[in-house]
């Protein structure tokens, strides 16, 4: 995938309505603070467009980002975060929700975890639904370069394990310093457009 041109199309709030999309989209997940801004401005080629915060759970929106005008990277609302009110988590929890359920263009759905750890309750719930519903996700494990190279097998057999992922589930280690796994989901996503467009 070559990256010609980015554009922050349309942010959707809690109260607002999901755009009438003609085009592909590919959903990204995860925790608040797993680097899902980092991730998406590495798939973009730009340094910040997707803000990154050091105040995890920033993202209250669910931001559509036209890629080249033949797809959109949805991000949607880091869940999990502590530091929110159990009725800002619900409204974040139901705007995941609603967008899995109701986007007729959702093509994939990458669920970020971070790889220096166990995924959490939230994560193994959030795959757990994805699954549930029908959903095939695939499983980015970010900041990879904050492991050693030696600790990576044991951390993504974690991972899996952990989540309960069957082997041929798709997992994709993902550093955002070295760019390593960012070939691998611009093939995905590749692949993907190539048969969408066979069956056109």
């Amino acid at each position: 995938m070559v990256i010609k041109s980015v554009n922050l199309e349309t942010v959707v709030g809690v109260s607002s309505k999901l755009p009438e999309n003609s085009l592909p989209e590919y959903a990204f997940s995860g925790k608040s603070n797993v680097g899902k801004s980092s991730l998406i401005n590495a798939l973009m080629n730009r340094k910040s467009y997707a803000r990154t915060s050091e105040k995890p759970g920033k993202t209250q929106t669910i931001n559509y980002y036209n890629i080249n005008d033949e797809l959109y990277f949805v991000d949607l609302p880091g869940y999990g975060y502590a530091k929110v009110s159990e009725k800002v988590k619900e409204q974040w929890g139901q705007m995941i929700e609603n967008y899995l359920h109701t986007s007729k263009q959702l093509r994939q759905v990458f669920l970020l975890v971070d790889i220096r750890h166990a995924p959490s309750k939230n994560d193994c719930m959030m795959y757990d639904w994805m699954v549930h519903y029908g959903f095939k996700p695939v499983v980015v494990a970010t900041k990879m370069d904050k492991i050693k190279r030696s600790q990576l097998s044991k951390q993504v057999k974690l991972v899996r394990e952990t989540l309960g992922m069957g082997k041929e589930s798709p997992l994709i280690a993902f550093s955002a310093v070295s760019k390593q796994g960012r070939d691998e989901i611009y093939e995905l996503i590749d692949n993907d457009k190539e048969e969408l467009d066979e069956l056109q």
